[in-house]
């Protein structure tokens, strides 16, 4: 156990943008690609999340000042620091969960494949971390290893079958063939999204709202471009902030280069992991000839290329400081974690048919469970990361947590199941029905995507 602790300890020591590419070439050398491609495939795919990686740290080291400014300003107190996701996946590698979370997910993934469970091959092992959380969460509050384990298998299903069923939208939004995403923050929501999608279709007037920052040949492209969306949020912030005149110009360009350079991060990687998905699908389809329609399930960052993905989560920004200052019972200012609203939106944004506008009017409901969310989980955060030995009181004497992580509903859904509240079982029906519409919605895509190719192939 202690070696294949430190065997994992070691391999998730790398940064994911280091140890992805170097799956990816295990992979590709099994799969007997040709060298150059599985090389350059790789290097795409680590250049791609490493450019994310960096224009997400510049972001929040450009906005932080000023939502220190805004918060003094006005003589406000948020004592629950949003320290991003990092310290989250350093808990969960940490506790004694992790080691065995991802022999068990592959396994169960397998088991799926075979039994025709599941179309979903999973093989972002990164954000097996997202899983081993909850277990690592339960273990720390009822003691018990194999109920923490069960809900951490649990979890890991619901992701895989929910990848699979989100494979038709990535597929009518961003063009991708074959290719799902992965983690349960992002997925996760699903059923929500398209039952709150479909609810949308029967409200007067809103069912009429529609921006496509892709398609927009209106008076209002001019919005549909993640600079201009970039600038304005960058004005926002920084007249709140009562910045000066070089100040503010300054944070509205440096939001606008992250804001333009994202969807191109966003299709260098859709380019690497293409020859990889390609020749693994055709690998299982030789070993299992019936199984042809296999998706991959990888980050979501590779929606990133759909400009709706980026304004969207971009304009959520602003909205969800202003209802973290006006939201009772929040202690959290969103600030590590506020550039994930970008990626936990994007599988909204794609059902809703990269409708910048509905994807905004159901990200609110979900940033106010975000927010209060982290709020309850703080102090759990906070004793799990002493626990473990990264420890930040010498650097913060408050609570952590983290805006969107630590705020997951999915997550929460499963950890008070797992303690028993009576409530959160109470759900368990309302689930089910979503599962179900999101399931019926499934079906009438792949249906559909069936017809266009049999048009398409019609003499």
């Amino acid at each position: 156990m202690n070696t294949l602790e430190g065997i994992i300890n070691l391999i998730f020591s790398f940064k994911a943008f280091v140890m992805f590419p170097i799956f990816m070439i295990i992979l590709g050398t099994i799969l007997r690609m040709k060298f150059s491609i599985i090389l350059l495939s790789a290097l795409k795919l680590g250049v791609g999340f490493s450019g994310i990686f960096l224009l997400f740290d510049n972001f929040v080291i450009n906005i932080a000042p000023a939502l220190e400014m805004i918060i003094s300003k006005r003589g406000l107190n948020y004592p629950v620091l949003d320290v991003g996701w990092p310290p989250l996946a350093g808990i969960t590698w940490a506790s004694s969960i992790a080691p065995l979370t991802i022999p068990m997910i592959i396994c169960a993934n397998l088991i799926m494949i075979a039994t025709n469970l599941t179309r979903t091959i999973y093989i972002d092992i990164w954000n097996f971390w997202h899983f081993a959380l909850l277990g690592a969460l339960l273990q720390n509050t009822n003691h018990s290893f194999f109920l923490s384990m069960l809900a951490t298998l649990l979890i890991g299903i619901y992701c895989i079958k929910l990848s699979e069923w989100t494979s038709p939208y990535v597929h009518k939004e961003c063009g991708l063939v074959g290719i799902t995403v992965s983690p349960v923050s992002v997925v996760g929501l699903l059923p929500y999204a398209v039952a709150a999608n479909i609810l949308l279709d029967k409200i007067p007037w809103i069912n009429k709202l529609h921006f496509n920052a892709n398609k927009t040949t209106t008076r209002l492209e001019i919005f549909g471009e993640p600079m201009i969306i970039g600038v304005l949020v960058g004005l926002f912030l920084g007249l709140m902030a009562e910045y000066e005149l070089k100040a503010l110009s300054e944070l509205c360009i440096n939001i606008a280069a992250v804001l333009f350079l994202l969807p191109h991060c966003g299709t260098i990687i859709g380019k690497g992991m293409e020859p990889f998905a390609i020749n693994l699908k055709a690998r299982i389809t030789n070993i299992f000839p019936n199984k042809k329609d296999l998706v991959i399930a990888i980050e979501s960052a590779v929606l990133f290329q759909n400009k709706s993905v980026i304004v969207t989560g971009v304009i959520l920004m602003p909205i969800a400081i202003i209802i973290a200052l006006v939201l009772p019972g929040n202690q959290i200012i969103p600030l590590g974690d506020l550039p994930n609203l970008i990626s936990v939106m994007a599988v909204i944004v794609i059902v809703c048919e990269s409708n910048v506008f509905r994807g905004i009017i159901l990200g609110i409901p979900i940033i106010i469970a975000y927010l209060l969310i982290a709020t309850e989980f703080a102090p759990l955060f906070t004793n799990l990361s002493r626990q473990y030995g990264l420890d930040y009181t010498n650097e913060y004497s408050g609570n952590i947590s983290a805006f969107t992580d630590g705020g997951n509903p999915i997550r929460y859904w499963f950890y008070y199941i797992f303690n028993g509240n009576f409530i959160a079982i109470l759900v368990i029906p309302i689930v089910i029905i979503l599962f179900f519409i999101t399931w019926k919605k499934h079906k009438l895509l792949i249906s559909s995507e069936n017809q266009n190719i049999l048009n398409t192939d019609a003499p």
